[in-house]
């Protein structure tokens, strides 16, 4: 190993260990910490290792715009971004110890305009800031830190939004499946179109019901394609590959329920099979079951942290 190599990995161990004091009198002292940060107010972030895996703490200093809890990847004015920042662009749950307080949150990276507006108050009130921007040709990001556990009795945010939304489509979808099932197994007795009734007969409410169904899942997914993906995009990069397989889904559903509208505005009891219209049905449910539960479990925590759902009137 060269000199210069053996002092660069000098220096990184001693780097490392000063780190390690100041997370050690971070939680030894409830977040005071003394030194060269008497008076700041610091956090600690762990965040998971972009290529290993593994949880890594380093502490920063801790800003507050409108009461929120923003983060800077300053890196002291670096070329390069620190690799806390890259770590979050890949898994941005992260875990803040702040005081005596630990929580996780989803860290969010504000775009363009919004992310100026930020940076200029966090310079107002920390001009360092501002000259570490100075020395450096990169546009230094803000990370906005957003709890996860939100207080039960907190407002409707975007992410409960979405689980009403697909609750409401699950009941519809359950609600077209037992029209089917009237059709298949005969349990009425105006199957046919030309029922005498007033409203058409089973036939008619179900293709009724069914463009119902097809109309509002298509706004739905309309909405989350040109609306919640890209904004979702831009603040948490890590969900990328997510949001494209989840567009690429879409698309699938979109040829599925196409077909079955087709189905079901040409059947005739008197020439199709209905249990092949069932199994068509079950097979779009199935998926769109499986696609709900997955949007959920993916994209809920960062909606919600996107902040509270508009007032519908």
């Amino acid at each position: 190993m060269s000199d210069q190599n053996t002092s660069d990995q000098k220096q990184f161990e001693e780097f490392l260990a000063f780190q390690q004091g100041v997370i050690d009198e971070f939680r030894a002292n409830d977040g005071k910490v003394g030194g060269m940060f008497e008076g700041s107010t610091l956090c600690l972030i762990t965040t998971t290792g972009a290529r290993t895996g593994r949880p890594r703490t380093q502490p920063l200093g801790l800003m507050q715009v409108d009461g929120q809890d923003l983060v800077v990847a300053s890196a002291g004015g670096a070329p390069t971004h620190p690799a806390w920042y890259h770590n979050i662009r890949k898994n941005p749950i992260v875990t803040v110890e702040k005081g005596s307080r630990t929580f996780r949150a989803i860290a969010s990276i504000p775009p363009g305009e919004e992310r100026d507006g930020l940076f200029a108050q966090i310079v107002a009130q920390e001009p360092g800031y501002g000259e570490y921007q100075k020395n450096t040709d990169r546009v230094i990001p803000v990370v906005v830190l957003h709890p996860v556990d939100l207080a039960p009795d907190r407002v409707k945010h975007l992410g409960d939004e979405l689980v009403e939304v697909h609750d409401w489509l699950r009941g519809e979808l359950k609600d077209l499946r037992r029209r089917i099932d009237d059709v298949v197994e005969g349990r009425a007795g105006d199957v046919a179109a030309a029922a005498d009734t007033g409203d058409g007969g089973v036939l008619a409410r179900l293709r009724s019901h069914c463009l119902d169904f097809c109309h509002a899942l298509h706004i739905h997914h309309a909405g989350e394609d040109i609306g919640a993906f890209p904004v979702l995009r831009d603040r948490f990069p890590a969900l990328a590959p997510v949001l494209d397989r989840f567009a690429e889904e879409h698309k699938t559903v979109v040829e599925l329920q196409n077909r079955i509208k087709a189905l079901v505005e040409e059947f005739a009891p008197d020439r199709d099979d209905p249990v092949r219209l069932r199994a068509e049905v079950e097979d779009l449910a199935s998926r769109l079951e499986a696609h709900f539960d997955e949007e959920e479990r993916q994209l809920v925590t960062a909606l919600n942290a996107m902040g509270p759902a508009p007032e519908r009137g």
